[in-house]
């Protein structure tokens, strides 16, 4: 049970004792740096600020009065001609898809007045409908003022006129003289795109379409060619598996081009039939963190246990146990069963053959087609570069010099160029190589179609005006296809002529509308082929080293493509919550073998220890160096996408590993590492907090419990309801109270349901949250300094499965980071540290909206108060800014405007321009200095929501109310509803033996509810 499980938030926790005390110690030492905030003089129009004025004047009634008169005045201009499609106030939903080459998902636009301001899932998509934290973040993308904004010629701006004058004459003379014509574009699943490009080939016949991915799947393309004898991706879905074993396989986040998240957790629903989840893996990743058993090795022993398994699979045996457990339950669950592998090519054949012999119904036959690279196709057009072959490259969007090993090398080869041609959106190295560029058009921006897997066809449509002067790769084509000014360069038009072929009877305005829509494709994979030999000597051929390099995408970055996100860069890590960096992730011992050090300041702040990183004689220098928990000795991990020169503001942050990357094996031997002596700062969000003693705010049981215990039995109940002991006797905990209840069954009352066992820290909620709620981004230097402004957080708790004895220390009311010292086992063995290989839960927290709210009793003007509907409010005009209520939450949820974060220098960020700040939602204010902000529960959506029943005269249909977060929700981890619809799923939700709440023991009674998460294994 969860009680007999140890939990920390952080190493540091385990590392010192006293770490409580110097939190209560460190609270109130240091002035309040007021001259940092106050108001600018000019700005407000007087010498002395509102803060400052309200500081001398006190806490008065004439304080509160200007509080809440005081609003700037902004004039606008009304519509003289309205466009027929735009409601002043009212959002429209464009059906679209969100592709930048790298990412793909069926989407929902909404937008207001003319601008995209969020991104919601198409729920037409079904799996492919499914937004992750980019998906979510790409609207920011289209707003951002690093962009190229001009076609430029030898440097200097110019029309597209004369750029196309100067394409064209190069293709011409590339033509007659025989040489080649490259369009190199990241993969580009579009049938139109490839019609077009055949029809340009058949003008230009020396020209060739080359795919370059920073982030390819080599292996997994390379693997599929040779088992499947088709070179796309295979599709699985976990809905009907029971057992799914992976090895170093993130199948949670980027693993084969698409995330499986729904299905696995659909197919993790609590119950005898429960999927149970075995990873074998070096880094902690995503998926790691959910696994029900993770065995953590180094990658050259990640590739033993898997060709030990397969041996053990098709008859041949092992006398390796891991692999025998993980073998025998393969066996008894047979088709029910699914393997996964990434690294290697080698690794994947294996994985391919074991479903094969296992017969796996997660194999739906189904391709997906969204990555095309060839790595011997690249190497050819390399030797056309270094040969003086190509008479002109045009690249799309694509940036080698930075994405791959031999970048520079590369970059020196253009120079056998005449004619380099950059369709680029950011001032990179390929747009500092080229003599003419075009800016790319944004996705939103732009029309198109999208193949993404058998039988799927999926359209895209602008949703705004180009901003600037862009263009997208097809009309530069038709441009240079057909001549300039001709009438049959309308890209629109060519699209709906070609997607008649491909949508069978469905009209072209009909697809648009669905966003997604059945395809002729018909394409399938079968088990074909694998060379289970060769794919044993390749794993055998990896050589064990002293330290062994795991690469990985972050779920925030990816492959780097929108690493000018500020969004993204903020967003926290969902395994070690650092933000605005990539780093070396190392585990304990390792650290400590090679004098690495991750230190909390006076100011509970991480500093850590930076080296220069050697693979196979390739240096990548000054970086910082995360102990990681769960990380296997002798391994270290790093992510890509990071570290873009010249790509806007804040995507030069962190360090580029591409160079170590060859774009198939993600596992490295032979690496070294070499300290430098300087620390690097790190910005952590969950660095400064213990769990004070209350170590069951993540529960978890396993599911023998679950299924065979009842929640309430009195003596072994996994999630018994709290009493209080009273003069009339035991009484539910939700059954007293201080107050008198008020009536809240008139109308809706809402709840939010989270299921622990259902959520993968993925992020996407927070994107989501920060999109509609107008969320500034603070920067690395404020969050380092705990003034993260999130709404909404996702805690990672992790938990060591040994068991803990109640002694004398904790019935003393020791706290229980002080537990953590030297335990020994019964037989008086040393145990392993919890920081070895812990257990991870992920915990969404919000504001609780508390229906007896702690801070709704302290604050002296009434800035936030209870409604009726169950939500605590936020008065931004009244609120002057105590901090009494952040002071008296027990979640810590809410959060203080230390400054102006929109149109501020020191905030250089979306909100500090005008382009950036088109991305604001008009429904909700944007908070100023000194006021307080949190989880307002979405009240503009809900309210909406009953707003336009009562137009329609009819009841909310339950489903209709939901918050950001619970739409961006992939795995339906977040419920949100009408406690007063009897019928409604949160009811029944909320009847679930697995509920509780956090803190219930406190009585602050909120409107928010958790579901206990079941680990499917036997604990030992």
């Amino acid at each position: 049970m969860a009680s007999n499980k140890i939990q920390f938030r952080s190493i540091h926790e385990l590392k010192d004792p006293a770490l409580n005390n110097k939190l209560a110690q460190k609270e109130f030492q240091e002035e309040i740096p007021v001259e940092d905030f106050l108001g600018d003089a000019e700005k407000n129009g007087s010498s002395t600020s509102r803060r400052d004025f309200l500081k001398l004047l006190g806490f008065s009634t004439a304080a509160v009065t200007l509080a809440a008169c005081e609003a700037p005045v902004i004039k606008t201009i009304p519509y003289v001609v309205k466009p027929h499609d735009i409601i002043p106030g009212i959002p429209n939903y464009y059906a679209s898809t969100y592709f930048d080459g790298f990412d793909f998902a069926s989407v929902l636009v909404k937008t207001r007045e003319g601008r995209p301001i969020k991104i919601e899932p198409n729920p037409a998509g079904g799996d492919l409908g499914k937004t992750n934290a980019r998906a979510q973040a790409s609207v920011l993308s289209l707003y951002d003022n690093d962009k190229v904004k001009q076609p430029k010629l030898d440097g200097k701006d110019e029309t597209f006129d004369k750029v196309d004058s100067f394409v064209i004459k190069g293709l011409e003379e590339a033509k007659a003289s025989g040489k080649k014509i490259v369009v190199l574009s990241h993969s580009f699943a579009s049938p139109t795109f490839k019609k077009l490009f055949a029809e340009f080939k058949a003008k230009y016949p020396t020209a060739e379409l080359v795919t370059f991915d920073a982030f390819p799947y080599a292996a997994g393309l390379d693997a599929a060619q040779e088992v499947f004898g088709q070179r796309a991706l295979p599709v699985y879905d976990l809905k009907g598996s029971e057992l799914v074993v992976s090895f170093q396989a993130d199948f949670l986040g980027d693993y084969n081009a698409s995330s499986l998240e729904s299905s696995y957790a659909a197919a993790r629903k609590p119950g005898a039939n429960m999927l149970r989840h075995i990873q074998v893996e070096s880094n902690m990743s995503l998926t790691g963190a959910n696994a029900d058993s993770r065995y953590r090795l180094k990658p050259s022993a990640v590739n033993k246990t898997l060709v030990e398994v397969y041996n053990a699979i098709v008859g041949g045996g092992t006398s390796d146990k891991t692999a025998t457990e993980i073998a025998n339950e393969l066996k008894a669950k047979g088709s029910k069963a699914v393997v996964f592998a990434d690294g290697s090519k080698g690794a994947q054949v294996l994985a391919h053959l074991i479903n094969q012999k296992l017969g796996s119904v997660a194999f739906t036959g189904k391709a997906n087609f969204l990555k095309e690279f060839n790595g011997a196709r690249y190497q050819e057009f390399l030797g056309w570069v270094n040969g003086g072959q190509v008479g002109v490259l045009v690249t799309n969007n694509v940036d080698p010099i930075y994405a791959h090993p031999k970048g520079e090398d590369f970059k020196k080869s253009l120079s056998k160029v005449p004619y380099v041609i950059a369709v680029a959106d950011k001032k990179n190295e390929m747009y500092k190589a080229a003599k003419a560029v075009i800016p790319v058009a944004n996705w939103l921006e732009s029309w198109g179609d999208i193949e993404p897997q058998t039988g799927v066809y999926s359209l895209m449509q602008p949703t705004i005006q180009k901003i600037y002067k862009s263009r997208q790769i097809e009309e530069s084509l038709l441009v240079w296809k057909n001549g300039k000014n001709n009438a049959a360069n309308n890209y629109y038009d060519y699209l709906k002529a070609s997607a008649a072929s491909l949508l069978g009877g469905t009209s072209f305005n009909k697809a648009l509308y669905n966003g997604i829509n059945a395809s002729t494709n018909s394409t399938t994979l079968s088990y074909a082929g694998g060379n289970a030999a060769q794919a044993v000597a390749e794993l055998g051929n990896f050589k064990a080293s002293e330290l062994e390099l795991v690469l990985y995408t972050k779920t925030s970055m990816g492959d780097g493509t929108q690493a000018n996100n500020p969004w993204l860069q903020e967003l926290p890590d969902p395994i070690t919550r650092m933000s605005w960096d990539n780093y070396l992730t190392i585990s304990p011992k390792d650290a400590e073998k090679f004098a690495i050090d991750n230190d909390l300041n006076a100011r509970m702040q991480l500093d850590g220890s930076i080296v220069n990183l050697t693979v196979n004689g390739v240096t990548i220098k000054d970086v910082p160096v995360f102990v990681q928990p769960g990380q296997a000795e002798g391994s270290v991990g790093l992510a890509l996408g990071y570290g873009k020169k010249n790509s806007g503001a804040t995507a030069d942050t962190g360090v580029n590993a591409y160079p170590l990357f060859d774009g198939s094996n993600l596992v490295l031997s032979g690496v070294k590492i070499e300290k430098t002596g300087e620390d690097h700062e790190f910005a952590g969000i969950q660095l400064q907090n213990t769990l004070m003693g209350r170590y069951e705010i993540a529960k978890e049981v396993p599911l023998a419990e679950f299924i065979n215990v009842p929640f309430d039995d009195e003596h072994k109940g996994w999630n018994k309801p709290l009493e209080y002991h009273t003069i009339s006797g035991a009484l539910p905990a939700r059954k007293i109270d201080l107050w008198d209840a008020f009536d809240d069954t008139d109308g809706p009352h809402f709840n939010l349901s989270i299921d622990l066992n259902s959520c993968t820290g993925c992020g996407a909620c927070i994107i989501a949250c920060q999109a509609e709620n107008n969320v500034p981004v603070v920067g690395k230097a404020e969050v380092r300094m705990s003034r993260d402004m999130y709404w909404l957080r996702i805690d990672r708790y992790y938990s060591s499965r040994q068991k803990v004895e109640v002694y004398e220390g904790l019935k003393d009311g020791m706290a229980v980071p002080e537990l953590y010292g030297t335990a020994f086992n019964k037989e008086g063995g040393a145990l392993n540290h919890p920081a070895d290989n812990p257990d991870v839960i992920f915990q969404p927290v919000m504001c609780q909206h508390c229906n007896h709210a702690p801070c709704e009793t302290v604050c002296p003007v009434a800035a936030t108060s209870h409604g009726k509907q169950g939500q605590n409010h936020m008065a931004y005009n009244r609120c002057i800014g105590t901090r009494y209520c952040a002071n008296n939450c027990p979640y810590k949820v809410r959060r203080f405007n230390w400054f102006t974060y929109n149109l501020n220098d020191k905030f250089d960020f979306n909100m500090n321009n005008d382009l950036g700040r088109m991305v604001l939602n008009p429904d909700v204010v944007v908070r100023t200095r000194g006021v307080m902000e949190k989880c307002s529960m979405c009240i503009q959506m809900t309210q909406n929501t009953i707003l336009e029943a009562k137009k329609e005269g009819r009841k909310v249909k339950d489903g209709e109310f939901q918050t950001a977060c619970s739409k961006a929700c992939s795995t339906g981890a977040m419920t949100f509803g009408d406690m007063n619809d009897k019928d409604s799923e949160i009811r029944k939700v909320y009847a679930s033996n697995r509920r509780y709440y956090l803190l219930e023991e406190i009585g602050t009674k909120p409107n928010v509810f958790y579901h206990t998460k079941v680990r499917n294994r036997v604990e030992k």
